[in-house]
């Protein structure tokens, strides 16, 4: 857990199970937050790192206020995708998936682009989910609520640099 910015507080942890009681994505976590940090302190990397925990972690830092022992779990979810990536034990998880496709039109328009993220995405990992998933697609058209091709903010190389100095920063650590 050193390779998490800051200090995450980890060795703090009661396993009180607080944070994946708050936890808005905790019903499609294949383990809570407090049951990944046992796996984290029982020393078992692997399982770790194939979780989809990380992945369906929504950054919405819920846990991270209501947690007693104030532990940065939101900062640890973070650092468990980034040592998952490196590891190369991510690729066979859904959420991971997502998580590279939207990474990816961010990086390249500056903002989601929900027609492409779900297109892609359901492609990749439910190709046969795409013909129910139509109505749904058509409504939101239909209202002006999605877009079919992606729009680009304005100042897209400011963002980029950021992120290119983003991610220099992270390969130091």
């Amino acid at each position: 857990m050193a390779a998490t910015p800051g200090d995450s507080r980890l060795e703090m942890c009661i396993q009180c199970g607080t944070c994946g009681g708050s936890c808005p994505s905790g019903a499609d976590m294949d383990h809570t937050p407090r049951a990944l940090f046992a796996l984290i302190r029982a020393d078992l990397r692997r399982e770790v790192l194939r979780s989809n925990t990380p992945w369906y972690c929504v950054s919405c830092y819920y846990c991270t206020v209501r947690c007693p022992q104030e532990v940065h779990i939101t900062d640890l979810m973070y650092t468990l995708k980034n040592l998952a990536i490196r590891a190369k034990l991510y690729e066979e998880n859904p959420a991971a998936g997502l998580a590279e496709t939207f990474t990816d039109q961010v990086e390249n328009f500056g903002r989601s682009f929900e027609f492409g993220l779900a297109t892609r995405h359901n492609l990749r990992h439910r190709p046969f989910s795409l013909p129910g998933l139509a109505p749904l697609g058509l409504g939101l058209l239909s209202k002006g609520r999605m877009d079919l091709t992606p729009r680009r903010i304005q100042n897209l190389d400011q963002l980029q640099r950021i992120l290119a100095r983003a991610k220099q920063l992270e390969e130091a650590v």
